[in-house]
């Protein structure tokens, strides 16, 4: 399964390599930390995160993840996964999840991710797309629109916080503005 790869011609999604992991340690910054990973990732602990996902791969597992590549798939710019294991989430709901890094903001990258990896979790028979986003986050919220995603609700998160539920149908043909 490790051999998935989509592409719009510009971004290209593929499983993450383990010799990605330095590459991603240099692109995290303030922004990756406070809106997806609640801290600075350290070589080791990304490396055993790297392996969980290329166990999920193997395994069929609830996390699908990808790394967002561009210049023909051999530069790392994010990343960007699938998560059925989400609270909350409702039977044939999948939660989105992605993160670019400072040098590719501002491109429509993660747009294009976001619009590639939909088709995937569609071919793979989920319903209905989620993206969870900060009320603070507004870049993150205008992707999700861009993407088709409609505002849905503010939910309660576990650990206190607020999210904003973004949702949109996968199995609906969606017409979207062109890239």
């Amino acid at each position: 399964m490790h051999d998935v790869k989509l592409s719009d011609g510009v971004v290209t999604l593929s499983p993450p390599r383990l010799d990605d992991v330095d590459k991603h340690l240099a692109g995290e910054d303030e922004l990756l930390v406070r809106w997806l990973s609640g801290g600075p990732g350290s070589r080791e602990g990304t490396e055993v995160y790297f392996r969980h996902c290329l166990e999920q791969w193997e395994t069929r597992g609830p996390l699908p993840a990808f790394g967002i590549c561009v210049a023909a798939g051999s530069t790392l710019a994010g990343y960007i996964d699938l998560r059925f294991d989400v609270a909350g989430l409702a039977p044939g709901q999948v939660n989105i999840s992605y993160g670019l890094y400072p040098a590719w903001r501002g491109q429509g990258l993660v747009t294009r991710a976001v619009r590639l990896i939909c088709q995937y979790a569609a071919a793979e028979g989920v319903a209905q797309g989620v993206i969870r986003v900060d009320p603070e986050n507004s870049r993150s919220a205008a992707v999700a629109r861009r993407s088709g995603f409609t505002y849905d609700k503010r939910v309660p998160e576990a650990d206190g916080n607020q999210c904003d539920w973004y949702v949109r149908s996968l199995t609906d043909k969606v017409d979207l503005p062109p890239m």
